[in-house]
Formats: structure tokens, sequence, C-alpha cells
């Protein structure tokens, strides 16, 4: 309607002036310079005033945005349009207005203007969304899947103005086709909007984010998220595959977010040494007095010692070794132990540390060191936890204890050569 009534006002003005609708001749000449020189000044204007205005104000307040716009050469798709838009208001009434080419020109004419216009705004929205991510604003919020949707839209709304452009009918016409035709929809874009849905729950929920490392063992998935899209979730493992989820199945199955431990600034150790039952037993006042060197040892065994000999001396019966309280080497180590932890300096000193008795089995009894490390980083955490158990077994016979281990082949061989009637 408004080019229109812009080709009526410059028709009934040129009129005034003694053109005709379909000109020829001179006034054929006249209106194709005219045309020529309003084309290059929107061109110019364009390009050296407004776009350069818009620039030099986006590069003093947000030079980012600026950068990314540049990057993605919305500017230049803009000057490349306002020029098409003049040139389809004028071209007419070189051609004659009524004429079949001027009809035709004028339908190819609008189609790329819809068509750059789109291609404008896809440029823009990836500006945008590079920028959020340049700013880690994606972490929590899916940017790029709401781009990806509005793209879809814009993307089916092009197509439905080039076609209602093509046919000379209404937009409204292909709408209500569309309404007809919305189970198919539905069915097509099925993905498409499950992976929408599900990206704006695991945004609002704060399930998962970008550069954050998750675990699910359905997909056989166990990396950092690369890429939330509107339809899939990029994931690298570790061992450098890449494994592509539907988004969908982040909200309908069962996964493992391990941000929380990276952002706690913890990594915890939670393994047990297995000691042999059989070296387990009291310990003799030498031996006691001997441990009484090891410094963070020191506090623990005088309390200990001081506690125990109180309720020793109001032991009224039989001093039997039923009757009265000792240490053991085990419960020393354990002790020893916490005392070590606490003070490592690897060792988280705000987080829950302690060494803790499990269950007994027939590998004989755990003794489970439970403490977090200071540092998340993985290989960090491998190397303090290999230090720290590499220390136990080297500590164990210290305090006259066993770790427990299966008979191996070497140890048969052992046996057997220490009792040669055997080997007949």
């Amino acid at each position: 309607m408004l080019d229109l009534r812009i080709r009526n006002y410059v028709t009934d003005k040129l009129n005034v002036f003694g053109f005709h609708d379909e000109p020829y001749g001179v006034e054929l000449a006249i209106v194709v310079i005219v045309i020529v020189i309003s084309v290059s000044i929107g061109y110019l204007i364009t390009r050296h005033v407004i776009v350069k205005i818009v620039n030099n104000i986006l590069h003093k307040t947000n030079e980012s945005l600026f950068l990314y716009l540049s990057s993605h050469k919305v500017g230049q798709k803009l000057t490349v349009l306002v020029p098409i838009i003049v040139f389809d208001l004028l071209f007419p009434f070189a051609l004659g207005y009524n004429t079949q080419l001027a009809h035709i020109t004028d339908k190819l004419l609008s189609i790329l203007i819809v068509t750059i216009f789109t291609s404008m705004l896809f440029s823009l929205l990836d500006a945008l969304n590079d920028m959020a991510t340049s700013k880690d604003v994606t972490r929590r919020m899916p940017i790029k899947s709401l781009v990806q949707l509005i793209k879809l839209f814009a993307f089916i709304i092009c197509i439905i103005l080039c076609l209602a452009i093509f046919i000379e009918e209404s937009p409204v016409i292909f709408l209500s086709g569309l309404g007809v035709a919305t189970g198919f929809v539905m069915l097509a874009f099925k993905d498409t909007i499950l992976g929408f849905v599900a990206g704006m729950q695991l945004s609002l929920n704060r399930m998962v984010g970008l550069n954050e490392w998750i675990e699910m063992d359905e997909y056989k998935a166990n990396g950092t998220v690369e890429e939330i899209s509107l339809t899939t979730v990029k994931i690298r493992n570790f061992d450098n595959t890449v494994s592509m989820l539907p988004a969908y199945a982040l909200v309908q199955n069962a996964f493992v977010n391990w941000q929380g431990m990276s952002d706690s600034g913890g990594r915890r150790i939670k393994r047990a040494v297995n000691i042999d039952v059989n070296s387990i037993r009291f310990m003799t006042d030498d031996e006691i007095e001997s441990l009484k060197s090891i410094r963070i040892l020191r506090e623990y065994l005088f309390e200990k010692s001081s506690e125990i000999n109180t309720f020793n001396e109001e032991v009224d019966d039989i001093p039997h070794v039923c009757n009265v309280r000792q240490m053991t080497n085990v419960g020393i180590f354990r002790a020893y132990l916490t005392a070590y932890l606490r003070t490592h300096r690897n060792i988280h000193s705000h987080m829950l540390s302690m060494v803790r008795q499990l269950e007994p089995t027939q590998e004989g009894l755990p003794l489970q060191v439970y403490a977090f490390t200071n540092n998340p980083s993985w290989a960090f955490y491998e190397s303090v936890q290999a230090d720290i158990f590499d220390h136990i077994y080297a500590i164990m016979p210290w305090f006259n204890l066993r770790p427990y281990q299966a008979l191996s082949g070497h140890d048969a061989l052992t046996l057997a050569s220490s009792n040669p009637q055997h080997l007949s």
C-alpha cells in the first residue's frame, strides 16, 4: 500500500510536468537519470550517513556489539537493501507501470527485498548470539535455541510473503492454510518444538549450561557441554569424541551435572584401603612411646593416654586385658590419617575431612579416606589422591598393620619354595 501511494504521488507530479505514464525518448532518458541519481543518493546516504552514524554511536557505547555487527556485515546488507527499495519504487516510471515487464520485475524486486531483509535479520540475530556467548550469557540461558526459533519463524514468514507476492494473493490465505495443516506442522517440527521447550526448562531450572561437565550413562556421554541448540546438545567427551543428544533427552532422562563440584572449589576423595584383620592388635607402652615422636600424632597420644589411664585407675576388678582400656594400632593409625589430612596443604580445610571404618568384608577391614582437594582440576585431584594413598601404604608398617592382598601367583611360588615337600 505504501509503495503504491508513493508511485501514485510521483505519477501525479510527473503528469503535472508533462510526463506520460509510459515515457519514451527524452522523457525516458530523464526518468532513467532521475532513477539512477535517486538510487545513488539512497546508497550514499545509507552507507556514509546512516550506517556511519550508527557505527560511531555503537563504537562509543557498545564496542563489542559494533564488532559483531561488522563481522556479520549487517551494515553492508542495509546499504544494499535501501537502494533496491528506492529502485523498486521508481523503476515502473521508466518501463511504464502497466507493462508486463514492469509487472514481473516488480514482483522479482519485491521478493528480493523480502529475502535481503530476512538475511539482514539473520545476521543481526547471529551478531547478538555471538555477543551473548562472549559475555557468558548463554551459559545459563538458551540464547542459541531462541535465535534458531526466531530464524525458523522468520524463514517461514519470508516464504509466505514471497509466495504471496508471486501469485498476488494476501498472506492471510497462506496463514489460514497453515492453520488447516497444523497437524502436519506439529509432526514436521516435533523435535524443534520439544527442543525449544526443553531448552527453556533447562535454562529456567538451571539444569545445565555451556562449558559444564555432565554425565549421561544412557547415551554414554561424559564430558563438557559445547553447544545447546534448538534441537540438540553437543557434548565433548573426555576422550575427544563428540556426543549429540536430543535437547529434550536432558529433561526426560536422568543425568549428572558436575558443575556444582567445580563451583565449590573442592573435589571429593572417597577411597578405602583394606587392612588385614590379622594384623590388628593392642599397642604396648613402648610402641606408644615411640609413636609420640610423630609430631601430628603427639597431641592425640597424650590426650588418649591420659583418658585411658584415668579410666583404668578406677577399675577395681582384676587388671585383665578385657577389664581395662588399651590403644589399638588401627585406632592410632586412623587418628594419624585424620591429623595427616587436616594438615595436608592440598586438602580443603573448610570441607568435611575424616577417616572412617566401613563394615568388614572377606577382604579385610576397609578404612575409608573421605576428604576434598582444594582444587577441582582432574589432574590435580588424581595427583593428590595418589600421593595420599602412596603415603598410607608406605606408613602402615610403622603401625604394625598390613594391607589386605589376595594371594598372587608369586605368593604361591614363595610358599611352595619354602616347603619343597609340597612340590612333588
